[in-house]
Order: structure tokens, then C-alpha cells, then sequence
């Protein structure tokens, strides 16, 4: 009997620095994004064998999503997000992604985020 399971890989707080707003003058200067990312590997976590080689690498993963974000200029996080979760679906061996975008703008609340799920498309 094969017992199925929910597995996740998560990255907590994640710091970047992006171009994003609305206004052309909150994108010329660089802001303070943290980002939370949730996988759904391809793998089972049972079957890796305890070898680094057959899961997803996270310090791979959180270098192309600061590069990805760094190298970008958007207006709204909605879109940062959303491009961002295809990216990782496009790149890393995952079926599922989860992706938190928090932006601290509004003095009185700790900050605004937006959180987009995607799932790869089954071929």
C-alpha cells in the first residue's frame, strides 16, 4: 500500500530589494520586498534517498527569485508575484508554487501583501 502525503518546501522571509509602484517616482529608488515562497516538489520527499541532487535546491531557488525580482521594474506586486510563480514553475522541478509578495508603503499597517498560488499544467 502506497500512502500519499503533502509535501512543501517553505522559504520564510526572503529580502530583495525592487523596483515597483505605481508612480515613476516610487520605481526610481529600490524598496524593501520580503517574499515567502511555498513548493510543491515533483518528488516525493520519500524517494530522495537523502540525496541533495534529487531535490529542490532552496539557495537555488531564492537566487533566481532575488534575481528575477532585482532585474525587473513593475507597478504593482500583483504582477511581480504572479510572474515570479511562473518562473519558478518554468524553472525549477516543482509542481506547485506559492508565492507571498510583502511591500511596507502605508505608515499605519505593518505592510501590504499580495499572495498568488500557481500549479505547473499536467501534460
Amino acid at each position: 500500500m502506497r500512502i500519499t502525503a503533502e509535501h512543501q518546501i517553505h522559504i520564510e522571509q526572503l529580502k530583495v530589494l525592487a523596483r515597483v509602484g505605481v508612480s515613476p517616482a516610487e520605481r526610481r529608488k529600490r524598496q524593501r520586498l520580503v517574499l515567502n515562497i511555498t513548493l510543491w516538489p515533483s518528488r516525493d520527499l520519500r524517494d530522495l534517498k537523502d540525496a541533495v541532487e534529487r531535490t529542490v535546491d532552496y539557495c537555488a531557488v531564492c537566487r533566481s527569485a532575488d534575481k528575477f525580482i532585482t532585474d525587473r521594474t513593475a507597478r504593482l506586486i500583483e504582477t511581480l508575484a504572479s510572474d515570479l510563480a511562473a518562473h519558478l514553475l518554468r524553472t525549477f522541478p516543482i509542481r506547485k508554487v506559492g508565492v507571498e509578495i510583502r511591500k511596507f508603503v502605508l505608515k499605519r499597517a505593518a505592510y501590504v501583501s499580495v499572495a498568488v498560488t500557481e500549479t505547473a499544467a499536467v501534460n
